[in-house]
């Protein structure tokens, strides 16, 4: 579980230094962008090959109706995801709208994984997704988004559709089938 624990760190560590010391970050300027992503993606592989590595040790047992909330969550939050980026209404409502659909994902993906592993690598991504929402919400007032339209939230659910097949593609690749069976 080392490199798993080590991966969510990196990954909390590169996400969080913007916030926790700006002074820092702005002095390494446009180049740390590219070491923040090379951060980043290392922190995704450690965390990939840490948690396929680790022991599998029970800590519950989900109930098999989890798998249907767990998927329909997961609909929602490809789609919440995506209203950022497509300025849909629900954009002008809601001001944290990918870390609020990573929110969605990291709560869904506890629902269903009643391990040890999960419980660390989700429940730290959640906690990290809550503490950048309270972070940002503490540091920044928000600026609504001012144009906006139904077509966005529309774009953003065919994306989050399209996005969602993809990985539960990537899922059932990997051998684990999402819809059971």
């Amino acid at each position: 579980m080392t490199y798993l624990i080590l991966g969510l760190a990196l990954w909390v560590g590169a996400h969080m230094f913007k916030r926790v010391a700006p002074g820092p970050r702005a002095r390494i300027g446009d180049p740390g962008k590219g070491l923040i992503a090379v951060l980043l993606v290392g922190s995704v592989i450690l965390m990939i090959v840490g948690y396929r590595a680790a022991p599998y040790i029970p800590v519950w047992e989900p109930p098999s109706v989890l798998r249907h909330v767990n998927n329909l969550l997961m609909v929602v939050a490809f789609y919440v995801y995506g209203v950022g980026a497509t300025k849909g209404l629900l954009s002008a409502r809601l001001r944290h709208p990918q870390l609020t659909g990573f929110t969605i994902w990291a709560g869904a993906h506890l629902l269903v994984n009643g391990d040890l592993a999960a419980m660390i690598l989700f429940g730290g991504l959640l906690v990290w997704a809550l503490a950048e929402i309270a972070l940002i919400n503490r540091s920044q007032p928000w600026q609504r988004p001012e144009v906006v339209s139904i077509k966005g939230d529309l774009v953003a659910l065919i994306v989050g559709l399209i996005l969602m097949s993809i990985a539960a593609g990537v899922h059932i690749w990997l051998g684990v089938n999402p819809f059971g069976g």
